[in-house]
């Protein structure tokens, strides 16, 4: 895809998300906003998936994903930005999310495998566990001998987890140069800016003390930027240490007043907010 169509279907995701959140006045909007760049680069333009059809012309869904790339979301609180691209790439109807946060919906505030949604592949959430799962997945098709990525995003809150730093020491221990790992640096946790909560200090170094190989986004809501870091990563593969991506993005990017602060964390629009920011993000794709 060109950049323009990655930054069209990247503003439609940014309305789902806030429209999503608004409709049941609960929900995490700041960083999904954040990351919505870098999950749309991954799923329509980085990473190989199985695109054939089945039932009603949606993706077909395997769990076990032989031969296609995989993506864990670590921080599944930021679910809005997941079920949102999930659905625009085919994997259920748009009209779905509408469903969102309700009463028997497959569309939880933590995405959840016993719901059964497509293209969902762990329970997450619970901070500090998705870099484990991403490791026994990229030793299964290590075994497998499949030529294939294991994506995983966190957050920069998220690092303040103890089991993170254990994941990280076994990645480059086991020589997973088929895993990339993803931190989205945006500053921002639930109580506050995370220099104040517990600094993360210089996670570069850290990470490169524990071996692996390190690089940066400058800026993770640049559609041009994230496609050439996410390539980057790529070609770093298979030299026998995983890649860790530290991507700087905005909290709530793409609406103004939600932009830099901790208080978007977990908080809905109202009424007045919803159509300030829906006026700030073109409709490019149709609203569900």
């Amino acid at each position: 895809m060109q950049t323009k169509e990655l930054q069209d279907i990247a503003s439609q995701v940014r309305r789902d998300i806030v429209r999503m959140v608004h409709g049941c006045q609960s929900g995490h909007p700041g960083g999904s906003l954040g990351c919505t760049d870098v999950i749309v680069g991954l799923y329509f333009q980085q990473m190989k998936i199985n695109n054939r059809k089945g039932k009603g012309g949606f993706l077909t869904f395997n769990m076990d994903a032989t031969n296609e790339d995989l993506f864990f979301l670590s921080n599944g609180h930021i679910s809005p930005v997941f079920y949102s691209v999930l659905a625009h790439r085919g994997y259920f109807d748009k009209a779905e999310l509408a469903t969102f946060r309700k009463i028997n919906s497959r569309l939880q505030g933590h995405p959840t495998t016993h719901e059964h949604l497509p293209g969902i592949r762990i329970a997450s959430g619970s901070l500090g566990q998705g870099l484990s799962v991403a490791i026994g997945a990229a030793l299964a098709k290590r075994l497998n001998g499949e030529k294939t990525t294991v994506y995983c995003l966190m957050g920069d809150g998220e690092q303040q987890e103890g089991q993170v730093w254990e994941a990280a020491q076994a990645a480059p221990h086991h020589k997973l140069d088929n895993l990339v790992g993803i931190i989205d640096l945006n500053g921002q946790q639930i109580d506050g800016p995370t220099e104040k909560v517990m600094s993360n200090r210089d996670l570069k170094a850290k990470y490169k003390a524990f071996g692996w190989n390190v690089m940066e986004i400058k800026d993770g809501n640049d559609m041009e930027q994230v496609v050439a870091g996410l390539r980057k990563a790529k070609r770093l593969l298979g030299k026998g240490q995983p890649v860790m991506i530290l991507l700087k993005t905005e909290m709530g990017a793409g609406v103004d007043f939600m932009m830099g602060s901790h208080k978007w964390h977990g908080v809905a629009p109202n009424d007045e907010q919803l159509a300030a920011a829906l006026a700030q993000l073109p409709e490019t794709l149709g609203d569900y």
